[in-house]
């Protein structure tokens, strides 16, 4: 361990190791943890309470937690404790695999939420009461200020409502970190107050956390890098997409509808996201911003080339690679990221106020340009919402994108009826595959599904949605969006059978 990072006296009296503090947690407890895509989460706490849950499972108790989150985390919090069974209650977003399997089991309960309401509805009660708030923090300054790690999330609602804090002090992070983050606290109606946010690098709360030292009842110091994400090198068709994307984006430039520096970027997470950003930084765009939920490798690389001059954000999520360049040059990093509670990255009101760019990858896509996000042929759990809503409904641009075809073509990612919404039609102006971009902006439900058939569809599913949509359009009887609802599932019904679509 190196020098210790607590310097606070009355905190430094509270220091204990990780199964100390994991046995301040009682069975039933909601513990709300920091952590964020991967980062910024507790990492020792979580297993020792993982320990004393399995423990109690021999003995034939009952110990189980809900856990609040600000969105995924990593296999040292969610695979820990789920590998034992030990959580009754998870929101709002995961990613884990143990996480996902315990979910669609019916082992655990899940609530899918918008990222940005998390902290509203936490300090209302609609999720019962806060019991524990267990965060990682880089430092505590003398005067009891704490220092941000990779990821805010909703931390300082969870500091705030907590009746218990447990603090992990994570030494294995840079200690440059301090001076990142810009934490602002939105009000509870009926005393909220505009934002005053006007540009996506305004700077306008303090770059620290606070905590009431009376409420904390331990501190553990660790030694523990963030895990990093991996991300695989951009295949052919998320190339294809990024390029439909860029090219989409050039042509509002040319009609004049957006700046030639574009608008803020939102981009979800991933390999064609990362593709995207790709193309922007060999593109000619210059002095672009980004006001997101995550920061990826593709942004970093925008920001060392100097094509992208500002991000907001409320986490860091990057590759083994990249987190050695941030480590490296994180004093300049600095200079130009910042880091924020997710319900101020993701307020509705400053997303359409800024005219964000929105992209976000999805499950599938109807013909009528509804989204699932979320739900694998209707009703197993993926990963969740995220932030796709937050920004997708009040976004400027909002786009959507995926292959046209998933589990090896068996299934296609374009239907006659989507089997779970998460944006309805009316939220989703793009849709972009492989194999082209609908731009629905503007159409009715007929002129879109001709559009999103031709464009976004692989070539082997489109004669049968052609048939589909003619007969739909003879049976509708002046409908305004012809469907028959006999055959709407019919795709995924084959699929659920085995079979192609």
């Amino acid at each position: 361990m190196s020098e210790s990072r607590i310097h606070n006296a009355t905190l430094r009296g509270k220091i204990m190791s990780a199964d100390e503090a994991a046995a301040l947690i009682n069975p039933g407890d909601n513990i709300g943890v920091s952590g964020f895509t991967g980062s910024g989460h507790p990492k020792e706490v979580p297993q020792a309470l993982a320990r004393r849950i399995a423990a109690a499972s021999e003995r034939g108790e009952t110990f189980r937690v809900g856990i609040f989150t600000g969105a995924s985390t990593a296999p040292e919090l969610d695979g820990a404790l789920f590998k034992v069974n030990g959580v009754s209650m998870r929101l709002p977003y995961q990613s884990d695999p143990d996480c996902r399997n315990r979910i669609n089991s019916g082992d655990a309960l899940y609530t899918d939420a918008h990222l940005s309401e998390v902290a509203q509805n936490t300090a209302w009660g609609h999720y019962g009461k806060l019991d524990v708030a267990l965060i990682e923090i880089v430092a505590i300054l003398e005067d009891g200020r704490l220092v941000p790690s990779t990821s805010v999330g909703n931390n300082p609602t969870w500091l705030d409502l907590a009746d218990r804090v447990i603090l992990e002090v994570n030494a294995g992070l840079n200690a440059k970190l301090e001076g990142m983050h810009d934490i602002y606290s939105v009000a509870l109606p009926p005393h909220r107050q505009p934002i005053p946010l006007i540009r996506p690098d305004d700077r306008i709360g303090e770059p620290y956390l606070r905590v009431d030292p009376a409420k904390v009842v331990a501190v553990v110091e660790t030694d523990c890098p963030d895990r990093d994400t991996q991300f695989s090198a951009p295949d052919e068709n998320s190339r294809l997409i990024a390029g439909h994307i860029l090219d989409f984006l050039q042509y509002e430039v040319d009609k004049g509808r957006i700046p030639a520096n574009l608008l803020p970027l939102q981009s979800g997470v991933g390999n064609v996201a990362n593709a995207v950003m790709a193309g922007l930084n060999d593109g000619p765009y210059e002095n672009l911003a980004a006001y997101t939920e995550v920061l990826q490798d593709g942004m970093l690389d925008m920001i060392r080339s100097g094509k992208l001059v500002c991000a907001s954000a409320t986490a860091v999520s990057l590759s083994k690679e990249a987190l050695v360049d941030f480590n490296a040059n994180l004093g300049d990093y600095r200079k130009c990221i910042i880091l924020r509670p997710q319900e101020v990255s993701n307020h509705p009101e400053i997303v359409r106020r800024l005219g964000i760019i929105s992209m976000n990858g999805m499950l599938e896509a109807d013909i009528y340009g509804n989204v699932n996000s979320t739900h694998v042929l209707g009703s197993r759990m993926m990963n969740g919402l995220g932030g796709s809503g937050d920004f997708a409904r009040n976004a400027y641009l909002s786009i959507f994108m995926t292959p046209s075809l998933a589990k090896n073509g068996m299934l296609s990612c374009i239907v006659p009826m989507v089997s779970h919404v998460d944006h309805t039609e009316h939220d989703v102006q793009v849709l972009v595959t492989e194999h082209g971009l609908a731009d629905l902006r503007g159409l009715a439900p007929r002129q879109r599904a001709k559009l999103v058939i031709e464009k976004c569809a692989d070539p082997k599913f489109r004669p049968a949605l052609r048939d589909y949509l003619a007969r739909a359009e003879k049976s509708a009887n002046g409908q305004q969006t012809p469907h028959m609802l006999g055959e709407a599932y019919d795709w995924h019904l084959r699929a659920l059978k085995g079979e192609s679509m």
